[in-house]
């Protein structure tokens, strides 16, 4: 699948990666640090029916950050995005259109492509299909059943043959997983979010019922796929990150990210089947993004009260405006969107400007100094990518209390480099 074309990113003279995050799994800062000079990164992506929000927007931004100051640290970096182009709310959804479910999966991750262009989103290093990757799915899935750790569930109403589900058990007398280790939640908060988020609890047959599907058998009018052994249907929805993680990145990788509404079940199932498949931790460190609602209550695809990057843009919002917004928040932040703060900043956006405008061509600041503004921002981002602590600092820079020597090109250079921002234009 293809991705988008990235921005132009300048190269910085590289400072020390000295990186904190807070890692959800064991829930407090840790040092991250990107070995052997790769930070390898793996953000869920969409499920391609109502692209693109400002909630998918806060996220993808906020993880551009994290690439952004990986390479301003010296590092290549290995970035996976996944879409979901075949899960039941994307039929659902197609079904109530009485649109194609092919074609609009393809509309919408064109859409979210553009805006991701538009918002100077850094495209990830591979941008993959979950149905790309349904022959690798089934080969795990049949992996875990031969291993005890996948079942079959009696289901009446296939085509033929049964749905296949994860057992937590068997899973954890074989592994180091153990169920709540990557979400970080009690059982009976878990028991309340799974229905609420895509599980089946009620599902008569399963062992638990917190148990995840793997793979579900055909229906009819739905689409399917040649599971093998596991017979015609279409994958499981976490299942899918867990495959093409594993394929396109080091094991385990740096950092998984996402909103936080993914920390379960997804986040927590998808390292369990992969650490159940080859007994190897999915990753090092489970970052995720705080939810964005809309005028004090939360945005969501029911209440029908979705801001779209789409259509700020059509309304003539510049997408530098947008990106201002998203990174006056710190990525863990839950947050209301208001026309009031879109407004707000776009007078932000526009004073940074109007300063660099006046600022002189070449700096007097002698590189590395304290007062440099890359050391500056690069001081911010470290300590858990604290954009709007760096965002200050461009405020202080505009008033002239800091670097106030910096030359124009050498704040242009930092500033898109290390927070997307284009000063220029």
């Amino acid at each position: 699948m293809k991705s988008w074309t990235s921005p132009d990113v300048p190269v910085l003279p590289a400072l020390p990666q000295s990186l904190q995050l807070h890692d959800t799994s064991r829930g407090q800062l840790v040092e991250v640090t990107a070995r052997e000079g790769l930070g390898s990164l793996y953000v869920c992506g969409i499920t391609p029916y109502d692209a693109t929000h400002l909630g998918h927007a806060n996220t993808y931004v906020q993880f551009d950050l994290l690439v952004r100051y990986w390479r301003a640290s010296g590092l290549d970096v290995n970035y996976v995005q996944n879409v979901t182009d075949i899960d039941d709310p994307l039929l659902e959804r197609a079904e109530a259109t009485g649109v194609d479910w092919r074609d609009l999966a393809v509309e919408q991750t064109d859409l979210f492509r553009h805006d991701m262009h538009a918002l100077e989103v850094i495209a990830p290093s591979s941008y993959l299909g979950a149905v790309e990757f349904i022959p690798s799915v089934v080969e795990d899935v049949e992996r875990l059943v031969e291993l005890g750790i996948g079942y079959r569930v009696p289901t009446p109403d296939a085509v033929d043959g049964e749905d296949t589900y994860f057992d937590i058990a068997a899973a954890e007398a074989r592994t180091d997983w153990r169920l709540g280790s990557i979400g970080n939640y009690d059982r009976a908060t878990m028991e309340e979010l799974f229905p609420e988020r895509g599980g089946d609890p009620a599902r008569e047959g399963k062992r638990d019922p917190l148990d995840p599907l793997l793979w579900r058998a055909r229906r009819e009018s739905e689409p399917f796929w040649d599971g093998r052994s596991l017979g015609d249907g279409r994958p499981g929805w976490h299942i899918e990150c867990s495959v093409i993680a594993r394929r396109h990145l080091p094991a385990p990788f740096t950092v998984q990210g996402g909103g936080s509404d993914l920390r379960f079940p997804h986040h927590e199932f998808s390292a369990a089947h992969a650490t159940a498949a080859d007994g190897t931790a999915l990753a090092e460190t489970f970052l995720h993004s705080g939810m964005v609602g809309l005028e004090g209550e939360k945005m969501s695809k029911s209440k029908g009260n979705l801001v779209l990057v789409s259509n700020l843009r059509a309304a003539g919002t510049d997408p530098q405006v947008i990106r201002t917004l998203l990174l006056s928040h710190h990525y863990a932040e839950d947050w209301s969107y208001t026309d009031a703060e879109l407004a707000a900043s776009a007078e932000r956006l526009n004073r940074w400007k109007q300063a660099w405008a006046a600022a002189p061509e070449q700096g007097t600041e002698a590189e590395g100094q304290a007062e440099d503004m890359q050391y500056a921002l690069h001081s911010a981002l470290s300590l858990n990518l604290n954009v709007p602590a760096a965002l200050d600092q461009l405020d202080m820079w505009a008033a002239g209390h800091l670097a106030a020597g910096t030359g124009r090109r050498r704040v242009q250079q930092v500033v898109q480099a290390m927070l997307g921002l284009d000063l220029s234009r």
